[in-house]
């Protein structure tokens, strides 16, 4: 009776696991593909009205104008009336590392400490989870997953999103470390001084955030006796084979980070958030530091600011000369999805559009330092790129017809489709 038990638990479990499993991955491309009449979007700021696309083995062979006399061969899909576009990118994320919020055991996003760069969030991402599958129908297909948590959170990753596991998820390993700067003030919610008022641990954190860095950079110009896992994590910074990923919003808290991470040698920085960097757009060039802003669908933090400061930042950014991407904020996994809609909101506040989807695409994938092979449509490079019916940047016409990593045609189905065809069948059969 305990053997039979423990067969029926076995059963259920694997019943459970596999009405969770994700999609099962598209194989290698096996012939060439050719698309052709739809409106690409290179992803450079650059568009072709009537496009030819070729791909074969993953990679672009073609990308001009469908007048040009040239064979085609492969596969063909008629874009004629379509819009083409390279996959979008989603920086900071933490993809793949949180299913349920409310299920502390599918958490996996950060651990115990405030100094922890060692901690690499590759290995913990879920290729499976319900969650990544859920970004590739709004052409959601690459993603930076990082942790999150204490003052040096870890090292990032950066993955496609249609894998079996990690191993196969990964396109550039360990690629950043993350530093969560502290606020120089804090709201204070109770009594006759309710309101903003200064952080008085601030300088004591830069104190042990400068400490570190220190010790770290003196670590690596050493040989040590024994090994420390924080400090020889670090080590890609200095040499300027990884990127440190600022989190910081305030004018005075952009200033202190960059300034003392520059000053301990770090070669290579991005600012994330960067929420009054408009304040502070000449000193960004100065310093090279491109900026990964909030989301746009947000509203304003302080009363005297312009009720519209989150839509038009990127713009104001741009405008400026600098190197702007979009994440959508610390704690928005989910919203990921959105991430189009967010460029779009850009474009809504001026912006070109053809911008405003580079700031999705060919800038998150500079910033990201993976626009070598993504980002663009561009010979050469990955065949990453998804067909719409419409408009990708807007949410009544971002209607996915094909979609490509690497050259694989994805699967656009989810659990979230599932259940729409299933209520749809329901409610129309009624």
């Amino acid at each position: 009776m305990k053997t039979y038990n423990n067969i029926l638990v076995l059963v259920i479990l694997l019943c459970v696991s596999l009405s969770w499993a994700q999609q099962t991955p598209a194989p290698a491309q096996k012939e060439a593909i050719v698309i052709e009449g739809a409106t690409a979007h290179l992803g450079n700021g650059s568009i072709i009205e009537n496009s030819l696309i070729m791909f074969e083995g993953g990679k672009l062979t073609f990308v001009g104008d469908a007048k040009m006399k040239i064979a085609r061969k492969g596969k063909k899909i008629n874009g004629t009336g379509k819009h083409l576009y390279p996959g979008f990118i989603a920086p900071t994320k933490a993809l793949g590392l949180i299913e349920i919020n409310a299920v502390r055991a599918s958490i996996d996003v950060d651990e115990i400490g405030e100094f922890i760069p060692h901690v690499r969030s590759l290995i913990a991402y879920n290729a499976e989870s319900k969650v990544v599958e859920s970004m590739r129908p709004n052409g959601v297909l690459l993603a930076q997953i990082t942790p999150q948590g204490g003052d040096i959170s870890g090292t990032s990753s950066i993955v496609q999103l249609d894998a079996w596991n990690w191993e196969d998820a990964a396109i550039k390993v360990d690629d950043g470390i993350h530093l969560h700067w502290p606020s120089s003030y804090r709201f204070n919610r109770r009594g006759e001084n309710r309101g903003y008022m200064p952080n008085d641990s601030y300088q004591k954190t830069i104190a042990e955030i400068t400490s570190f860095l220190q010790d770290s950079k003196a670590y690596g110009e050493t040989t040590p006796k024994e090994e420390n896992a924080p400090f020889k994590a670090m080590q890609g910074l200095y040499s300027g084979s990884q990127k440190l990923y600022i989190y910081a919003d305030g004018e005075k808290e952009i200033i202190d980070a960059i300034t003392l991470a520059k000053s301990e040698g770090v070669k290579s920085i991005v600012l994330v958030g960067g929420y009054e960097a408009y304040k502070v757009t000449d000193f960004l060039k100065q310093q090279n530091i491109p900026v990964l802003v909030q989301a746009t669908h947000n509203r304003p933090k302080f009363e005297d600011e312009d009720y519209d400061l989150p839509y038009k930042l990127p713009k104001l950014l741009t405008d400026a000369g600098l190197l702007v991407g979009i994440q959508n904020g610390e704690g928005r996994n989910f919203q990921t999805r959105n991430l189009p809609f967010y460029a779009g909101q850009a474009a809504g506040q001026g912006l070109d559009k053809e911008v405003a989807l580079s700031l999705i695409t060919g800038n998150n994938a500079k910033i990201l330092g993976i626009d070598n092979a993504y980002g663009t449509l561009e010979v050469g490079k990955s065949a990453t790129l998804f067909l719409s019916e419409g408009d990708a940047l807007d949410m009544r016409t971002n209607q996915l017809l094909n979609a490509f990593i690497d050259g694989r045609e994805i699967s656009l189905e989810t659990h979230q489709t599932e259940l729409w065809k299933r209520y749809m069948n329901k409610y129309e059969n009624e």
